[in-house]
């Protein structure tokens, strides 16, 4: 393993000068072009910094409610753990990746808490919290009270968007969501996003059931819902709809294309989470941005609270942000 005796030779300085560069020390004056220098050798050295992190080589239970087969299509998900893994990574922990249908699998001896991403029964957390007491929840808050939670504000993410629309002359506003539904549960989770939309709309006045479709959160019913507002609506088909995640919306553009309505000309559409793709999409997705890794991130540095002492519980909120691209009409 290169040192930084190995790197001062090699970029011509003292050690001491290579310490206090790789350490980020702000009070010392050196030329960009010598920091350049020395951040070179250490890159062609593949230097690596000894970590005095106290949990290095500790392990945490990553726990995902969807199976493997399913994260694989809710990319949503998926980002929320590799930012769990990053962060891992940078504080040399051992993220161990279980989805609930193998969780008889944790070595409760082994791990130092869980983090558990996505909607559980009470049932579910109760067996996690019998493995260990650690619990972090992600984009879910079973009970404020008791459990650590890393959420997102889908009131405030819903509301901007209906503000946008109303400020850029929308008056016939259409909604296109989806529900969960717990593993072992008959009756869907509430929604946020379509609680919102419902409330706030008729504060507004603006609020007509006819522009509400409900499914679940995908592609195919984004396209499906879609296609049944532009046949049961006609000519009275609302001219902005908010899609309650990007995956939705995509299919909804796709309903759209295909019938001839011009996006955003005849009709304003906005998703919920900025994913990778949805720049790229025809037209460009309009879209509330939700930092997941940031999401993941946080979990993990929750956790670490806990396991340094922290008793009482806590509920963070991670902020959004509204994307504007082609989709929408400014």
């Amino acid at each position: 393993m290169a040192t930084i005796k190995d790197i001062a030779q090699k970029a011509g300085v003292s050690p001491a000068t290579v310490s206090r560069v790789l350490n980020y020390d702000a009070s010392l004056s050196v030329a960009d072009k010598t920091k350049k220098k020395i951040l070179e050798a250490a890159e062609d050295l593949s230097y690596r910094k000894r970590s005095t992190n106290k949990y290095v080589g500790q392990k945490i239970a990553v726990v995902h409610w969807y199976t493997e087969k399913e994260e694989l299509s809710d990319l949503y998900y998926l980002s929320i753990r590799l930012g769990v893994q990053q962060r891992c990574k940078e504080l040399d922990m051992n993220p161990e990746i279980y989805f609930f249908d193998n969780i008889h699998e944790i070595n409760a001896d082994e791990i130092e808490g869980i983090i558990a991403i996505g909607k559980f029964s009470i049932s579910q957390v109760k067996e996690l919290t019998e493995i260990n007491s650690r619990v972090i929840f992600v984009d879910y808050s079973p009970d404020d009270d008791k459990f650590d939670a890393v959420v997102i504000d889908f009131e405030k993410a819903t509301k901007k968007i209906i503000d946008y629309f109303i400020q850029t002359d929308h008056q016939k506003i259409g909604f296109i969501g989806g529900r969960e539904i717990l593993k072992g549960e008959n009756e869907p989770l509430i929604d946020l996003r379509e609680k919102t939309f419902q409330l706030y709309m008729s504060e507004k006045g603006l609020y007509d059931e006819r522009f509400e479709f409900v499914s679940t959160f995908s592609v195919d019913d984004g396209y499906n819902l879609m296609n049944q507002a532009i046949e049961e609506l006609g000519d009275q088909l609302p001219t902005a709809f908010f899609t309650s995640s990007d995956v939705m919306a995509i299919g909804s553009l796709r309903a759209l294309h295909e019938a001839n309505i011009a996006v955003p000309d005849r009709v304003s559409v906005i998703g919920l989470n900025d994913m990778s793709v949805s720049k790229y999409v025809y037209p460009s997705l309009s879209t509330i941005k939700v930092y997941t890794e940031v999401m993941g991130e946080t979990a993990v540095d929750t956790l670490i609270e806990r396991i340094e002492g922290r008793s009482i519980p806590k509920k963070i909120f991670i902020s959004t942000k509204l994307v504007i691209r082609k989709s929408v009409r400014s």
